[in-house]
């Protein structure tokens, strides 16, 4: 079997900790995921986008939620690969990772492209992923470090940006749930920024479902504790046998 190690994936996209600390991860400053006010803005086929207002700032949250039509084993391959960024987030220019880190803690920088004439934005993230074998689900946390990394001229550093993936296995299916709020810092305007807030998670979300069925992200695994805490993915070689991983 080919583990995938921490070397091969931290350099990439949004912390220093063992899994056994993930359980105390917290959503930043995110509104609750079930909070009424969420409003729906959008339905594009399987996917749903609600926004809400985000306290103490012109930019609303949002939260897109999709039934993916592949397993979270692939979902997580595209996770952990450092260049995969570019392949299904909306925007997304460059995206690399930095540092020491594990499966469960590690750092990432990325630039988004913005419309002209706004600036370009460039983000510094602390990704932190945990799981467990009983509920199937997966949960990604990543949120904006600016100090982290040195700034650049040519950009706009994000300095407030929370977000949670969730991923909730449906049989062969995958149902995500995104959650996010970012202040893109800088003169941008509130509206601008609200119409995109429709627009790219729908975008992303459309080609994140049909990255995972590229080849390169088939025949994967999770891999857990003999306490049942995720611990990594590992593409399956021919012989192995899947679905029941504790290393």
């Amino acid at each position: 079997m080919a583990l995938i190690s921490a070397p091969k994936f931290v350099s990439w996209i949004s912390g220093v900790a063992a899994l056994t600390v993930c359980a105390t991860l917290q959503a930043g400053s995110l509104p609750n995921e079930n909070a009424a006010e969420w409003s729906l803005s959008k339905t594009a086929g399987d996917i749903r986008i609600y926004t809400i207002e985000q306290p103490g700032s012109s930019f609303k949250a949002f939260k897109a939620v999709a039934l993916m039509d592949v397993p979270i084993e692939n979902l997580m391959a595209v996770m952990i690969d450092p260049t995969s960024c570019v392949a299904w987030v909306h925007g997304c220019t460059e995206s690399y990772g930095f540092g020491e880190g594990t499966f469960g803690d590690r750092y990432a920088y990325s630039v988004n492209d913005m419309p002209w004439p706004v600036t370009d934005r460039d983000y510094v993230l602390h990704i932190q992923t945990e799981g467990n074998r009983a509920s199937g689900e997966v949960v990604m946390h990543l949120n904006a470090v600016p100090e982290h990394r040195e700034e650049f001229d040519r950009y706009v550093r994000v300095d407030r940006s929370d977000t949670v993936y969730r991923f909730i296995p449906e049989g062969r299916q995958t149902r995500m749930i995104w959650l996010q709020h970012t202040d893109p810092n800088g003169a941008l305007p509130g509206w601008l920024v609200n119409s995109l807030l429709v627009d790219i998670p729908v975008k992303s979300l459309e080609s994140l479902e049909q990255v995972a069925q590229r080849p390169q992200y088939q025949n994967h695994d999770l891999i857990y504790d003999p306490q049942g805490q995720l611990t990594g993915v590992r593409l399956l070689q021919s012989g192995d046998d899947g679905g029941d991983s504790n290393r």
